[in-house]
């Protein structure tokens, strides 16, 4: 099938999938208020088969160490599927599922398949990574851009991290877990309990991030957007915290946005 936008509906909420544009959200509109910031590199982006920066880009790969491009200098940032043309593999009124293969300059072929699902209150987003041949250290993650401002007041973030990776000059954590302070933010934080983080615009909506992963990046650095980022390992975690993808066992994750009126 084609790499063309796929729209999908439930009640009032509608949500544009870009499988031709790195397989990305491209928007999310509820009541027709749309709650992404809209753009060729935003909407919301699949970080995969890495998350955030890998130092220097390189990562151990067995006994082999692997150098990836360095797009975010002196890094390598998330992930090469998001530059790529993902397919469609079959779609409904209010889901998608399209696919990525894996090519270089990653250096193992292998499979990513993203579901969209969207309800009339939740959107919820899975992914999976899996392997024809050899096994390989790999992450999923994702990259939401939500607008800060939705025509009334400023977005507030509330949610409880266990703790806060403690960032270092290169933006990478130094391995240090320390309490978790005030933003603004780039960082990386603890839920084990899982990701949640609530996202508030003040007399409009509530929206709830959730994941059983238990890594979240926030960054709200810029001021037409923020990012709530559910992944599953730290940034670096190729080299620091790698999860194997095996033929045998894949790699999955998934996050539910869910959403009330205020």
């Amino acid at each position: 099938m084609s790499d063309e936008d796929i729209t999908l509906t439930a009640g009032d909420a509608e949500v544009t999938v870009q499988p031709g544009n790195g397989g990305r959200v491209g928007g999310l509109r509820i009541g027709g208020v749309e709650l992404l910031r809209q753009g060729q590199r935003f909407g919301c982006f699949p970080m995969v088969p890495w998350c955030g920066r890998i130092r220097d880009g390189r990562f151990l790969d067995g006994a082999a160490v692997r150098q990836m491009p360095l797009n975010a200098p002196p890094h390598a940032i998330h992930g090469t599927a998001r530059d790529g043309a993902w397919r469609t593999a079959r779609t409904s009124t209010a889901e998608a599922v399209i696919t990525y293969e894996l090519v270089d300059p990653w250096p193992h072929p292998g499979r990513v398949t993203q579901v969209v699902a969207l309800t009339e209150d939740a959107l919820t987003l899975t992914m999976s990574v899996e392997t024809y041949e050899s096994s390989f250290p790999a992450q999923i993650g994702w990259h939401p851009w939500f607008n800060r401002n939705l025509g009334g007041e400023d977005v507030t973030l509330d949610f409880a991290p266990a703790w806060q990776e403690e960032r270092g000059d290169d933006h990478l954590p130094t391995g240090n877990r320390v309490e978790p302070k005030p933003g603004p933010w780039d960082d990386c934080f603890g839920m084990p309990g899982g990701v949640d983080v609530t996202l508030t615009w003040p007399g409009q909506l509530e929206l709830k991030v959730t994941s059983r992963q238990e890594w979240v990046v926030v960054y709200d650095e810029q001021d037409a957007a923020v990012c709530v980022e559910p992944q599953t390992g730290p940034p670096n975690g190729l080299n620091t915290a790698p999860r194997l993808v095996t033929p045998l066992e894949p790699l999955e994750a998934s996050t539910t946005w869910s959403w009330r009126r205020l």
